[in-house]
């Protein structure tokens, strides 16, 4: 299908963020929204978000990618993950400015960003919002990163050749590995009440409340190779406040093999770009043809 590829400027509370809206000739009802995570643009890493817009475009599905304030061409002083609501909403505003057709939009994040669309959501409850896709969400805690080492990263490094080869030549610092494996052995088993009063834990607890009001459909995609979607499952599957949210019937999720934190390979973005596509003709049936 061919699209046609436009930039945007426009405005979020008195600053001007810009974006690039990928539009196919013939646009459905539901658009994608790329929320961007920090610290990066538009663009993404290894061009990844680019590429993403313009495989959707292409099966027919209307995408706009934007820096929000302080990022990339975006004016304003740099914004952390949890204050790009206003952001996230100007963009909305913007695509459907652009695209008169789209009445449903997805969002669509990775890393933190993933973390800042369900807070958009839990934030504003906005009826636009019809569904999102969340790639390895960031859940970040000392407790739970610790636990997330001691569990996927220690055990694999001892089956690997290349420690024991390092370790023969006498490269490896085993004083500072001990320390390190103590040191999370230590944080893994501390108290959690300081984590849960800490601001990394409200954010993870308001994350927590807008998957439980989101009624709409939930994709998921987890790299097969990633410490910060380990930590993900292990945070949700150990708080309270993300009991059972994993498994509710709206939200769908995939382990995309041998992938990395920002799939950096040609096969592994096109996995996460092909389920996507997926997902979405699934979901949104009528409003897509």
């Amino acid at each position: 299908m061919n699209y046609v590829e436009r930039a945007l400027a426009f405005d979020c509370c008195g600053e001007r963020l810009v974006g690039v809206v990928s539009e196919p000739a013939v646009a459905g009802k539901v658009a994608v929204v790329v929320v961007v995570g920090g610290p990066q643009y538009r663009v993404g890493s290894h061009r990844q978000f680019v590429l993403f817009a313009r495989a959707l475009a292409a099966e027919g599905i209307a995408v706009l990618r934007f820096d929000y304030r302080g990022m990339g061409d975006a004016t304003g002083p740099i914004r952390p993950f949890e204050e790009t609501s206003e952001d996230i909403a100007a963009a909305i505003e913007a695509l459907q400015a652009s695209c008169p057709t789209v009445e449903t939009i997805v969002l669509w994040g990775l890393c933190d960003a993933a973390s800042g669309a369900l807070l958009y959501w839990e934030k504003t409850v906005d009826a636009r919002v019809g569904g999102i896709v969340l790639l390895n969400p960031w859940v970040r805690s000392d407790v739970t990163i610790a636990k997330t080492y001691l569990k996927h990263y220690y055990g694999k490094r001892l089956f690997e050749k290349e420690f024991w080869a390092k370790l023969v030549r006498g490269a490896v610092n085993l004083k500072g590995a001990l320390n390190s494996v103590v040191g999370n052995l230590k944080t893994a088993n501390a108290n959690t009440a300081a984590t849960k009063a800490s601001k990394s834990a409200k954010f993870q607890d308001l994350m927590a409340a807008g998957m439980n009001s989101f009624a709409g459909p939930v994709l998921i995609l987890l790299s097969q190779h990633d410490l910060t979607a380990k930590e993900f499952l292990e945070f949700a599957g150990s708080n309270s406040s993300w009991a059972g949210l994993l498994t509710r019937a709206n939200i769908e999720r995939h382990s995309i093999p041998h992938a990395d934190h920002t799939f950096s390979t040609a096969g592994s973005r096109e996995d996460a770009e092909n389920r996507t596509v997926d997902w979405l003709h699934r979901m949104f049936p009528s409003e897509l043809q």
